[in-house]
């Protein structure tokens, strides 16, 4: 990932100056959260806080860095000076990775001296607010193909290399099994999965003699692409082949569909691998797949679907509605009161309730100190700029979010209707807000 303190808006760095300027350095109360969910979207999951604590705890600026800044005009010499040693010496509280949350609940609160809470807005939300959508995404792909192996296959189309490592690592939290992307497997741990593309077929002069030599030379994992010419013709091949293959010990895993009418070839291909006794010759599907189409699928007799763009680009949501928000400044509570973009003032936490079959039921927004009944979500995961436990493992966070999609209400996993999860605020964050209100002004 990359660690640079120049990534970020130029107004952060404006304002740290100006807070500079102005002695302004007493604790904030900052909160990351989703103001609404997506178009269809009834829960998203909280992903990403690893990469944002290794970001707070690697912050620096480097000397070309302040060199770049003091070349710019805009900051005075003494106030870069004070960057140097600049470090994040703040605390963090955040759900869990890999937790189901809904608009309005802070997933991550930062309390810290008001420059170091500013600068890191802009990097917070980049981080996070990404693998949320992605890791929300591939978990509607799940459940829309139920039993099936679902892999990324998205880093060609996605919006830049980080984005691809991270949508390959958000998507296997998520329930994917893995990845095309190599680096993700080597720097994730994720389980690598590739066959080859048309191009191998088109540089033999025979598809026959493709499908030999690439079994020859990978026999441990042969999966036969078979659309490039004509895909019920070429199962016959794959079945001659198998045979030849069998004597030599070498097995065919599966064929690879990737284009036409998937869930009618996908039939046709497996009566002819049936009836030629081939019946554990498996059968995997990709090409501009996304959960809608892989709902449409789900009959069909594929075992698994490399689902790529629409899931990297995120595309029928390919953004968050989300805010980073200062909370309360030197004691005091803030909030925003702008229309339609306000905020709860103060630190907040979220509590979450089942009920008796052990299901979401609702949650409770409220105020940090308001110790209420039911699971608190924010936990503590970073004070004074050093996380409080090691990286938590990829299979632990996918087990939690197995557990947690497991627990979802029926009607929040359907894909094309919304149905609105309850989030009640609590009476004291109530009365907290009158207070504020009446204190700026805004009521008698």
């Amino acid at each position: 990932m990359t660690h640079s303190a120049l990534l970020t808006d130029l107004y952060q760095l404006t304002m740290l100056q100006g807070y500079w300027h102005e002695g302004m350095a007493e604790t904030a109360v900052f909160e990351l959260f989703v103001r609404r969910l997506p178009p269809d979207r009834n829960f998203l999951i909280a992903a990403g806080l690893e990469q944002a604590l290794d970001y707070l705890e690697k912050l620096r600026f480097s000397a070309t860095e302040l060199d770049y800044l003091r070349q710019t005009g805009l900051f005075d010499d003494a106030f870069l000076a004070t960057l140097r040693d600049f470090r994040f010496q703040g605390d963090v509280d955040a759900m869990p990775e890999g937790s189901l949350f809904f608009a309005n609940e802070p997933i991550l609160r930062v309390t810290a001296p008001l420059p170091q809470a500013q600068l890191v807005e802009t990097r917070l939300i980049n981080l996070l607010q990404f693998q949320t959508l992605i890791a929300s995404k591939a978990a509607r792909c799940v459940f829309a193909a139920p039993g099936k192996r679902l892999v990324d296959f998205g880093l060609r189309r996605a919006h830049g290399s980080e984005a691809g490592l991270l949508a390959a690592r958000a998507a296997y939290l998520a329930g994917f099994i893995g990845t095309s992307n190599v680096l993700a497997g080597q720097r994730f741990g994720i389980p690598v999965f590739g066959t080859m593309a048309h191009s191998y077929i088109m540089a033999h002069d025979d598809e026959l003699a493709a499908f030999r030599g690439f079994a020859r030379s990978q026999p441990h994992n042969v999966v036969l692409l078979i659309d490039t010419y004509d895909t019920l013709a070429a199962v016959d091949k794959v079945i001659a082949l198998a045979e030849e293959l069998a004597r030599d010990g070498i097995r065919i895993k599966a064929v690879r569909i990737d284009s036409g009418d998937l869930g009618e070839l996908a039939r046709a291909v497996r009566t002819k691998l049936d009836a030629a006794g081939w019946s554990e010759i498996g059968i995997f599907a990709s090409g501009d797949l996304d959960e809608y189409r892989l709902a449409e699928l789900h009959d069909a007799p594929i075992d698994g679907f490399g689902v790529g763009t629409k899931l990297t680009t995120s595309s029928d949501a390919p953004y968050l509605n989300c805010a980073y928000k200062l909370q309360e400044y030197a004691g005091v509570p803030r909030r925003k009161v702008s229309k339609g973009k306000q905020t709860w003032p103060g630190a907040k936490q979220v509590y979450r309730h089942y009920d008796a079959q052990g299901r979401l039921d609702h949650d409770v927004l409220t105020t940090a100190d308001d110790h209420l009944e039911g699971q608190a979500l924010l936990q503590p995961v970073m004070r004074q700029g050093k996380r409080l436990q090691p990286p938590e493992s990829l299979v632990g966070i996918r087990d939690r979010i197995a557990a947690q999609l497991g627990r979802l209400p029926q009607a929040l996993k359907r894909l094309d209707t919304r149905t609105d999860y309850p989030v009640a605020i609590a009476p004291a964050l109530h009365r907290l807000t009158e207070e504020t209100d009446r204190r700026m002004g805004l009521l008698p």
